[in-house]
């Protein structure tokens, strides 16, 4: 089932749409950082950013496809693959599959409803959410929870990244494209370890101070970085790192194992 050629073309295009996302995302970033931002600095602002570019409708309706695509072969690893691995290994592997299904099946509907003219705000769902839980008995800590369980993943894709775990799931047939790949894989994931972390702090002080208007996630984050000391400079670096992360999708797109 995972070694089905169909599933790996689609997959590997999948990267593709996985990496204009993250493009799109970097230049949203970036524009927050030069003060105009004219669009949330969360996936709900950049897929309106590829909206806006000439056939944007069209390359949105792609990048839903691809978004598809990718929760699928995660689907079908999270049950049958991961065979490579084995015991505590193998779980925790088919339980990330899992994750990421949820993750790109939740961009695939922000894209769709933001292809669709539906409202789709991240940031304002994020924060409703954060709001509507705060609200209930012991919901703080919950939202607290989540906070550092964010965080606590934030820390674990820099450490990935800087670690180059990730270079054991690609495969080069020759010597071309390794260091360029790797690189773009270390600045990528450490660029979203980053982000991911100050959400997960931007949650646990929502919580803490009892205020759901600091939790409206990747939104937040950017805009909390820029509004530090020499914030601009910081969020340029985190854009630049989430461009890079897009590059190593494409790299993915060709030399990333995509069966077993």
């Amino acid at each position: 089932m995972t070694n089905n050629d169909l599933l790996k073309y689609l997959t590997r295009v999948g990267f593709i749409g996985y990496g204009l996302l993250h493009l799109a995302l970097a230049w949203v970033a970036a524009q927050i950082a030069f003060g105009q931002g004219g669009e949330e600095g969360d996936q709900s602002g950049a897929f309106r950013k590829l909206a806006d570019q000439p056939f944007g409708e069209l390359l949105l309706w792609f990048v839903i496809v691809c978004l598809v695509a990718l929760a699928v072969w995660q689907a079908i690893l999270a049950v049958w693959g991961h065979r490579d691995s084995h015991g505590k290994e193998r779980v925790f592997e088919r339980v990330s599959s899992g994750a990421r299904v949820v993750i790109y099946g939740a961009l695939a509907w922000t894209a769709g409803k933001v292809v669709l003219g539906a409202p789709a705000s991240s940031a304002n769902q994020q924060q409703e959410a954060a709001a509507g839980i705060m609200a209930k008995p012991a919901g703080a800590w919950l939202v607290g929870l989540a906070g550092l369980v964010v965080l606590g993943l934030g820390i674990g894709m820099l450490w990935y990244g800087l670690k180059r775990k990730f270079a054991r799931k690609l495969h080069f047939a020759g010597p071309h494209g390794h260091q360029a790949a790797t690189r773009a894989g270390q600045i990528g994931y450490a660029a979203k370890g980053v982000a991911f972390g100050i959400v997960g702090y931007l949650l646990v002080d929502a919580a803490v101070t009892n205020d759901p208007g600091k939790s409206r996630g990747l939104d937040a984050a950017l805009h909390t970085l820029v509004g530090q000391p020499f914030g601009k400079f910081l969020l340029l670096a985190v854009a630049l790192g989430v461009a890079a992360f897009g590059v190593y999708c494409f790299f993915q797109a060709k030399y990333r194992k995509v069966g077993s």
